[in-house]
């Protein structure tokens, strides 16, 4: 997609689509210039005859706009924003995903979008963010996986540019937005490319090729990746005891972005990357295995961050740790009631082999201490019971450092990808004691994505942790099953945030 900024009015900038922002109850906004002094009156007639009203994510096409003396836009699309004094950042997502799907459904090749100064509550939303938003959207709106398919799709998208028609006074501000958006959107699209494709081609080893091949594009990047015999070398127990079951070797993925200074502490994301997940010899149902493929998302969105990171070349240290494994039924797989040595020294008995992905994030976590982190964060599609707590929408949130859990949580606020922070209490621990190992993987029925938060805080007592469980966020599962892409904007505010 090709992104312009534009100071004019809006009915003077070329495209084949004006999108006009407006509140509820027709109250148009107010700096259109010409353009609502020709259209006011047609406009209000066909927005009542169309029974527009403004609400958020109402849309209606006035198309096409002839007879209008000077306009250059061949159509209108007017957007609802809903209530002014009710705007928030929720409504104004929805609004623009409504406008996208309008402009895709529209065929529109190109379009100018307009939207009227947005405030939420006494915070304005400045251009640079919302322009910032808009470009998220508009991406993930035309976003398609059409690698494997051999015939054409049916509903291309023709949308190929977008104007931004904004005031001169926040020109910088928006360039600034338009780079961000551009940056965290590509992240994303290649978060999700990796994580759409199947099992039998994203294994453990093509990750790691594809994460290496980044560093072409990005020479700021430093790329390794550890086989089977350095992680045997590193004691990384916990790890290597997941892909016995496999004939795909595990591989952990090392991507170094160093952009601050030498000596400072970087930022250390650790992502879960089970290329596929049948459960082990705690074999999973037959319903929906196929989404286990999904499974490696957290490792896919480390390594979209990185990637947007140095895109935007942000003046900070950032490393990435991709544990890749598959975890599949064989005889010489893990086996419940087994005890394996985690790199940390510590006895794990497997009470559950499904229970895996804590098994690589736990050897990673260790691994991390070399680096010295200012904080350490790992993303893993962990656990179902996160999904009955909180839902598809927010992610879940634990750590062991308050101010970093803060700073995640006003992060999501902002660019809406938002957690919910659950508890590691002391009481949720005593459900990890094992009769014959240092600790159990799994703590029972009850509270699982907090004890397996527990399990995961016994490796990181060195630095400042976080946990982030996606198991409900990172795909969409029915009619429109696919990766999100999520939380590479959730990460990559509060790296923006970190050096703003």
């Amino acid at each position: 997609m090709d992104y312009h900024l534009k100071t004019d009015a809006p009915d003077r900038v070329p495209s084949d689509c004006l999108v006009l922002g407006c509140y509820e109850e027709r109250k148009w906004p107010t700096t259109l210039g010409a353009l609502e002094e020709r259209l006011a009156d047609s406009i209000v007639k066909l927005a009542k005859r169309d029974h527009f009203e403004g609400k958020v994510g109402e849309t209606l096409l006035i198309n096409p706009l002839d007879g209008v003396e000077g306009a250059r836009c061949e159509r209108l699309l007017l957007l609802g924003l809903g209530k002014r004094e009710a705007l928030d950042i929720a409504k104004i997502r929805k609004g623009l995903v409504a406008a996208v799907k309008a402009l895709r459904d529209s065929k529109a090749k190109n379009a100018a979008l307009w939207l009227p100064e947005l405030s939420i509550g006494e915070r304005v939303l400045d251009a640079r963010a919302t322009v910032r938003l808009a470009v998220e959207i508009i991406e993930s709106g035309t976003y398609r996986f059409a690698r494997l398919k051999k015939e054409a799709d049916d509903k291309p998208v023709r949308l190929g540019a977008v104007t931004f028609v904004i005031e001169k006074a926040h020109k910088a501000a928006a360039e600034r937005g338009v780079r961000e958006g551009e940056a965290i959107a590509y992240g994303m699209r290649l978060a999700r490319d990796l994580a759409n494709l199947p099992g039998n081609v994203c294994t453990p080893t093509y990750l790691g090729t594809e994460a290496a091949k980044l560093m072409g594009d990005h020479p700021a990047l430093k790329v390794e990746v550890l086989d089977e015999t350095q992680l045997e070398a590193l004691r990384m127990g916990a790890f290597l005891s997941v892909a016995k079951g496999s004939r795909q070797p595990p591989r952990l993925i090392i991507m170094e972005y160093h952009g601050g200074p030498a000596k400072a502490k970087p930022v250390v994301l650790i992502g879960k990357g089970l290329t596929f997940d049948a459960g082990g010899i705690s074999l999973k149902p037959a319903a929906n295995m196929d989404e286990m493929k999904y499974d490696m998302c957290g490792g896919a969105s480390v390594i979209g961050v990185l990637a947007a990171v140095e895109k935007l070349q942000l003046p900070l240290n950032v490393i990435g740790l991709v544990p890749a494994s598959e975890n599949l039924p064989d005889g010489n797989a893990n086996k419940p009631g087994d005890v394996v040595e985690s790199m940390a020294g510590l006895t794990i008995e497997i009470l559950n082999t499904d229970a895996e992905g804590r098994l690589l994030l736990c050897d990673a976590l260790t691994y991390a201490k070399r680096y010295n982190p200012a904080a350490v964060i790992d993303i893993a599609t962990l656990t179902g019971a996160c999904i009955v707590a909180l839902g598809r929408h927010p992610s879940g949130l634990m750590g062991n450092h308050d101010a970093l859990c803060e700073a995640l949580l006003q992060a999501g606020e902002r660019c809406w990808d938002r957690v919910w922070r659950l508890p590691l209490w002391d009481e949720y621990q005593e459900q990890l004691k094992s009769n014959f190992a240092d600790l159990a993987n799994i703590g029972g029925p009850d509270g699982g994505a907090i004890t397996a938060g527990c399990f995961l805080s016994r490796f990181a007592k060195d630095f400042p942790w976080a946990h982030v469980d996606i198991a409900g966020t990172a795909w969409k599962t029915g009619q429109d099953k696919g990766a999100t892409g999520r939380p590479v904007p959730l990460l990559m505010q509060y790296l923006i945030e970190g050096v703003a």
